[in-house]
């Protein structure tokens, strides 16, 4: 008996942006097709617009309900949400028009994984400035699947290959950042780190938990955070059976992550997370004047669906050139396949 191939409902992200592109470029690689059943949410004609700039030889089906995709690779399947007058689109623009749509999008996915139509949600690029302009306040994708599924306690991962970050907050000042430094919070993130590796086959997750302040606070030298609240939540987490160390110095810990030593580290607040996962993600080629790798993919922990996106913007400068890199959206839709157990 052949396996089930999950369903991933792809939404392609702002359409005057990337998105669109990356999700068809990676939906023309065959071997996806091997791991899952990809279903496009978006506007049909934004899809068909870039396989003619992208020269593929796709063909799209366009449908109203997952169950009626044929996911085989040479056809894309789109659940076409018809919301973008095509005669005034523009690439390359922050619009009410596709902030709106892009939002729509979302929305869908979640909709759909909610009802159980699809097993897994993959996303594409957003811009803030778009759906803000559309009247929808949030800072981002995460925020947007904490609200539409009900989630209090999630939590922002990024992977790329065996580097993993998570985060303690994410789109907040950070005075308000170092404001929410506390034990109960870093205990629940660490807690879904654990529970993330385990759904990816880690049978005995290694964690290691960042310091707020320089050398992880010197004993309280340089601040008091990791001895109120970060090593009370550590010892917590030890005493519930989890494999759990630190605080360690953020200057050195992730070199030793990367190194093997662990395979996950907790991090305080946005950038700390953020910067050296991009920094190994997005490498350029001087040589060539273009970037070559664009790797990394964002997962959100702690909601009862499953959530991967791309881990890079819009990049409206590329819009409906044909250039942009879709490994990022490769690598969303191989983790959410394997989340699925795919």
């Amino acid at each position: 008996m052949s396996k089930r191939l999950p369903i991933l409902g792809i939404s392609t992200g702002d359409p005057a942006g990337i998105g669109p592109e990356i999700t068809i470029k990676a939906l023309n690689q065959p071997e996806l097709y091997e791991i899952c059943k990809p279903l496009v949410v978006c506007d049909a004609k934004i899809v068909e617009q870039i396989i003619s700039v992208c020269g593929f030889h796709l063909k799209i089906n366009i449908i109203d309900q997952p169950s009626k995709g044929v996911y085989q690779y040479g056809t894309v399947d789109v659940l076409d949400m018809k919301n973008i007058d095509i005669d005034s689109f523009q690439f390359n623009m922050i619009s009410e028009m596709t902030g709106r749509a892009s939002f729509e999008y979302v929305a869908k996915v979640i909709e759909l994984a909610k009802s159980g139509l699809i097993d897994a949600t993959i996303t594409g690029p957003i811009h803030k400035e778009a759906i803000q302009k559309a009247g929808y306040n949030y800072a981002g994708h995460t925020e947007i699947y904490g609200e539409l599924t009900g989630t209090k306690d999630y939590a922002m991962m990024l992977a790329d290959g065996d580097f993993r970050v998570v985060h303690v907050s994410t789109h907040v000042s950070l005075l308000n950042a170092i404001r929410r430094i506390k034990k109960d919070r870093i205990l629940k993130v660490i807690q879904l780190a654990h529970d993330a590796l385990k759904s990816i086959d880690i049978a005995h997750p290694r964690i290691a938990v960042a310091g707020l302040n320089p050398h992880a606070g010197e004993n309280g030298l340089f601040g008091s955070e990791e001895i109120e609240e970060i090593i009370p939540a550590i010892e917590a987490a030890k005493k519930s059976g989890i494999n759990a160390e630190g605080p360690f110095p953020p200057d050195t810990i992730f070199p030793k992550m990367r190194g093997g030593q662990y395979d996950i580290v907790v991090c305080m607040y946005h950038d700390q997370g953020h910067i050296p996962t991009k920094l190994l993600g997005f490498n350029y080629n001087y040589e060539k004047n273009a970037w070559e790798g664009l790797s990394g993919v964002n997962i959100t922990l702690g909601l009862p669906i499953i959530r991967v996106s791309v881990d890079h913007g819009v990049a409206f400068d590329k819009g409906g050139k044909g250039e942009a890199n879709p490994e990022s959206m490769i690598q969303a839709i191989r983790y959410g396949a394997r989340i699925c157990g795919s």
